[in-house]
């Protein structure tokens, strides 16, 4: 068996009409336009939604930030209390996803085990982070999962099956759609059906083949390499989070320790036609800009080589430049190592932003400065991570923002 497996996966017993309300885009978009989360408020308004179930990363620094959190785990034991979810047993959810573009980009929700995975850097588990895992960043999700009653994924996760031979197959058969509805915000269809018994058997059964060592050497021109089967594509830290909430309660022999073990999670093929890999861009605010552009200007060596191109956005203003001095292999590392070390001796802020139109918005007033990076090849992941490691964090994306994850799904992690 593979770390990926079915679950007991809760839906709300809601209309179509009801579940465009419910299902609200992952918590860590729009990090940097908190008008998008209210706008989302408005549509809501009174009804039960996944909105009252989140903390948007956009509200994570906040002074009340204990207080919203208290209130989620409040909203969560209330939707259990009012019976607002039906329950379906060991099994898989097959998701169509109609992006805003028209593009079906079709995943399978369901468990990863945790024993299975290992952020760290050199890790060669079966489930392993794509980029580096920012240790700093879990404490606080910590705290919102570590007494949550409930867990709703917006974790996607890849695997490399070219000859598509995991969820394909199961758009060939009959299956009880569960859901059928719009997405809010220009996020498009959303479709799911259940997979279970002989159906989920299938599917387990041609994880199994993807994960035979020999086959996985082979694949990738390797010697006796352990199998990296499931690559992380978004939500590395809310999964770090899970793995770090489920080494405590083992360590404490908590009761929920069983439940905790896994998190609920969305496989898609990296070979989907509709997945495309999108840089994800860097804006700098609170900072001295001409002493920031100097000091990079030395360290990497920035000139007009054609070598880790990227551009800087500062007002109306945009320039491109070549690192000639680069410290690692891909644009997105050198900059990064950069602006670390940079941030650490100096005040400012960085976010990490999707879409060049949105930097150039932060950055018209030209009170913010932004990078704007290049794509990389999503055929360069696995490679990539199997040779090197983690990538560099916020190295890429998974489309625009609009076409990530919606919580629709949710699953008991405590008792």
């Amino acid at each position: 068996m593979t770390a990926f497996t079915t679950a007991d996966i809760l839906l709300p017993r809601l209309s179509a009409e009801g579940m465009s309300k419910w299902a609200v885009v992952a918590c860590d978009q729009y990090t940097g336009e908190p008008e998008y989360w209210e706008k989302v408020r408005g549509i809501v308004g009174e009804a039960p939604s996944a909105l009252d179930l989140i903390l948007p990363e956009a509200y994570l620094d906040k002074l009340d930030c204990g207080e919203r959190i208290a209130t989620i785990h409040e909203n969560m034991a209330n939707c259990m209390k009012n019976d607002l979810f039906n329950v379906y047993n060991d099994c898989f959810i097959l998701t169509k996803r109609t992006q805003a573009d028209g593009r079906l980009r079709v995943g399978l929700v369901g468990a990863i085990d945790l024993e299975m995975y290992d952020y760290n850097k050199g890790s060669k588990s079966q489930v392993r982070a794509t980029e580096a895992t920012v240790a700093s960043r879990i404490p606080p999700r910590v705290k919102i999962r570590m007494n949550a009653p409930l867990e709703l994924p917006h974790i996607m996760i890849l695997i490399d099956d070219v000859q598509n031979t995991v969820i394909d197959p199961l758009l060939e058969k009959r299956l009880q759609t569960v859901y059928d509805f719009e997405l809010m915000q220009n996020g498009g269809h959303l479709e799911g059906a259940i997979v279970d018994g002989d159906n989920a058997r299938e599917v387990l059964a041609a994880l199994d083949k993807l994960a035979d060592k020999n086959a996985f050497n082979r694949r990738y021109g390797l010697q006796n390499e352990d199998v990296l089967l499931y690559a992380m594509g978004d939500g590395n830290h809310s999964l770090a989070t899970a793995k770090e909430c489920y080494e405590q309660k083992k360590r404490a022999n908590s009761p929920d320790a069983q439940l905790a073990r896994y998190a609920l999670v969305e496989v898609v093929n990296l070979h989907s036609p509709a997945l495309e890999f999108e840089a994800i861009h860097r804006v700098i605010t609170d900072v001295n800009i001409d002493d920031l552009m100097c000091k990079m200007t030395k360290a990497l060596g920035l000139g007009k080589s054609d070598e880790q191109k990227f551009s800087v956005v500062v007002g109306d203003k945009t320039h491109t430049f070549g690192i000639t001095k680069p410290t690692s292999n891909l644009t997105v590392g050198s900059l990064q190592t950069f602006l670390d070390e940079y941030l650490h001796e100096n005040d400012g802020r960085i976010d990490y932003i999707h879409g060049e139109d949105v930097v150039r918005r932060l950055c018209s007033d030209g009170s913010a400065i932004g990078f704007l990076l290049p794509s990389m090849k999503k055929s360069e992941l696995f490679p990539t991570v199997i040779k090197d490691g983690a990538l560099p964090r916020k190295t890429f994306s998974m489309g625009h923002a609009h076409d990530k994850r919606f919580y629709c799904e949710a699953r008991i992690i405590r008792k």
